[in-house]
């Protein structure tokens, strides 16, 4: 039976700061450290775990570059469960582990509003600086791209061919809805320039399967670092989505993948001739089509549309949710409303693309950018339209276009304002979180499966966390209310 699919998300932000020698590493650091300064407690990263050169199928290929780990930029872990911090030339905020995609659009949107308070927060903390700017987007229009990555449980016992051979499919084709969209083309892949893309991150891909992240870039990333029990876990981490601005996207992107992973563990994916024959071609030539007629060919010498192999997945998937009821997204409900919004979104993309214009990025971003070059005959690539393109990412609410098209919102204000500093009850992030909030002096450091205290007398105490389905509020609320000190809490755990 598949396991519960916890997901998260990674998020690379856009930054840009007015000054005119401005460095990228040392803005995203200023904005970090920014927050941090305002919470009450300083917990750095525990890198101790960190092994992001292992390889899911072996020993790393020749040539290939793991990601750097960068331990000296700046760092937060936060009550929600979240980590925020430096990631190269940008701010990065990883979502605490979510149980089902609902959660996770909530704790993505939380992460947009941590990145709103760090803006306001750097603005007063020194107001003789050019303001720093943030955009949820993947590329800067000069062919650098940086990513929003998303974060499955998987069983061990899956062959990590066969999650390849499963997934891929889904990969390339999901993005018709949900691509963030964009305006030209930053590589040379294409023979013919596109005027408009469906994504912003698939013409950057060149893999079908490898351990890179910036070079090179694989549809299915092979980096096995589960941050929980090696023996029967397998985090699953794709580095191929958008970042979205559509809760409906991000929602979709989400469920559907959950839901097709857990049919890869119960073997109930469909077995009709949809693998592709080239994806890394696919996937860019599905891009590059907004008309979503483009063919591609399957290993069987098939022409499909994107939309073709989307609909084969969701018939298969409506099927295995009616008769397994998806409890692996934690909330059959939720299951069932994946399905329903997934079939009504491509019966949508078949015959009236424009209706979805409230929840699909790229269509609602192509409606505004056709609009405005009408009204004013511009050329496809003009300045003024690349300039809305990004426009359509920026977190200042008075300044997005994302905020005035109108985009249907799953979750509440309310409940993004708690996210930002209270954890999910459902995963290990609960206990991680409210460690933090109720020990703050006590936490040295934290990462995904360990806090690490300090009692006041040698040795640093490490808690390990292994199984993301413990640590819940429902594991662990009552003990928290109980131990009036982190010596209590620890000596409590270990009997």
């Amino acid at each position: 039976m598949a396991v519960a699919k916890l997901i998260g998300i990674e998020t690379e932000y856009g930054i840009i700061s007015g000054g005119p020698e401005s460095d990228p590493i040392t803005t995203s650091t200023l904005l970090v450290n920014a927050y941090a300064s305002g919470l009450a407690h300083h917990i750095g990263w525990d890198f101790e775990d960190e092994s992001p050169g292992r390889d899911a199928r072996g020993a790393p290929r020749p040539g290939s570059l793991a990601p750097m780990v960068e331990t000296h930029l700046a760092n937060a872990v936060l009550t929600n469960g979240a980590r925020f911090y430096v990631d190269h030339a940008h701010p990065e905020y990883s979502s605490p582990e979510c149980a089902t995609p609902l959660e996770a659009v909530l704790y993505d949107r939380a992460g947009e509003e941590v990145l709103r308070l760090a803006m306001a927060a750097a603005k007063e903390r020194y107001p003789a600086a050019p303001e720093i700017v943030v955009y949820k987007n993947n590329s800067d229009t000069k062919g650098n791209s940086y990513g929003t990555h998303e974060n499955y449980l998987l069983s061990r016992d899956v062959a990590f061919v066969d999650v390849v051979a499963g997934i891929v499919p889904h990969l390339v084709t999901r993005q018709i809805f949900c691509g963030a969209g964009k305006i030209g083309a930053e590589t040379p892949v294409f023979d013919e320039v596109p005027d408009y893309q469906i994504s912003q991150r698939s013409e950057f891909f060149e893999e079908i399967v490898g351990l890179e992240t910036t070079l090179k870039r694989p549809i299915v990333n092979t980096r096995d670092e589960p941050h929980s029990d090696a023996q029967r876990y397998r985090r699953l981490h794709l580095i191929l989505g958008d970042a979205n601005m559509a809760d409906v996207s991000t929602y979709l992107k989400l469920g559907t993948t959950a839901l097709l992973l857990a049919m890869l563990e119960d073997g109930a994916l469909p077995s009709d001739d949809i693998s592709l024959r080239d994806p890394v071609k696919a996937v860019r030539s599905i891009s590059a089509d907004p008309t979503l007629r483009c063919c591609v060919e399957t290993e069987g010498g098939r022409q499909l549309r994107a939309l073709d192999i989307q609909l084969v997945l969701c018939d298969a998937t409506a099927k295995y949710v009616e008769s397994e009821g998806g409890t692996a997204l934690g909330d059959t409900s939720i299951a069932a409303d994946v399905v329903r919004r997934w079939q009504e979104t491509l019966e949508a993309l078949e015959h009236n693309p424009d209706s979805l214009i409230s929840q699909v990025d790229w269509i609602a971003k192509k409606r505004i950018l056709d609009a405005f070059q009408d009204r004013h005959s511009l050329d496809p690539g003009d300045s003024k339209l690349r300039a809305m393109d990004l426009q359509y990412h920026d977190l200042r609410p008075e300044r997005s276009l994302s905020e005035r098209v109108g985009l249907e919102r799953l979750v509440s204000k309310e409940a993004i304002v708690e996210a930002t500093t209270k954890p999910p009850r459902t995963t290990r992030a609960w206990f991680r979180g409210s460690c933090l909030a109720r020990f703050p002096q006590e936490v040295v450091s934290a990462n995904w499966d360990s806090l690490v205290f300090d009692l006041g007398s040698d040795p640093l105490r490490r808690v390990p966390m292994m199984d993301p389905l413990r640590g819940t509020a429902e594991h662990t609320e009552q003990l928290l209310r109980e131990v009036r000190s982190a010596q209590e809490l620890v000596a409590r755990l270990e009997t």
